[in-house]
């Protein structure tokens, strides 16, 4: 059995600082496991033992380039599926079916993994526990009311993410 080495690097961005963290799998691929932003809450920090190889992240960076570019409106990247609960997991899997450019509220997340309601909160703890931002756009969640709510790494930012992807018509800063 072999073991995975924690890959990573840091890579600047319009956002600032970014830290990307994965493994490479099986067919030379990274596989990320996170991307987090500078003084994000709960983002990644470096570990003893992880080696920074930052010629493995090529492509993501790339693509990252060229979503903040305009020029790309969906990631083709391996993303680490392992992590977080089960209820987490269909919510981050419910942000990946947001399309590119538009927002909806929490609770039409709620409503989509099956917990309406009450389980509004619970998909905000979710979202907020998201270890892939931009790259899994959380982003792109905002109150019922058109109000930007909760973004680890700061409303400022997901205003950002939001203009660039021409979706801030509907989303009132708030």
């Amino acid at each position: 059995m072999t073991t995975m080495s924690t890959l990573y690097t840091h890579v600047d961005g319009p956002l600032g600082p970014m830290l990307l963290v994965g493994h490479v799998a099986d067919g030379g691929r990274v596989v990320l496991r996170s991307l987090s932003l500078e003084g994000q809450k709960g983002g990644a920090v470096v570990q003893d033992g992880w080696t920074h190889e930052p010629r493995a992240f090529e492509e993501v960076v790339r693509q990252l380039g060229e979503y903040f570019a305009g020029q790309r409106d969906r990631f083709d990247v391996l993303c680490d599926g392992q992590g977080g609960t089960e209820f987490q997991r269909r919510v981050w899997r419910a942000l990946e079916e947001i399309p590119y450019g538009t927002t909806v509220s929490y609770g039409e997340i709620a409503r989509r993994v099956g917990s309406p309601g009450a389980g509004v909160r619970a998909v905000g703890t979710a979202i907020g526990r998201n270890p892939l931002l931009v790259v899994r756009p959380c982003h792109r969640v905002i109150g019922a009311d058109g109000a930007l709510r909760g973004y680890a790494a700061g409303l400022d930012r997901k205003e950002r993410l939001l203009g660039l992807e021409g979706a801030l018509q509907g989303a009132l800063a708030g």
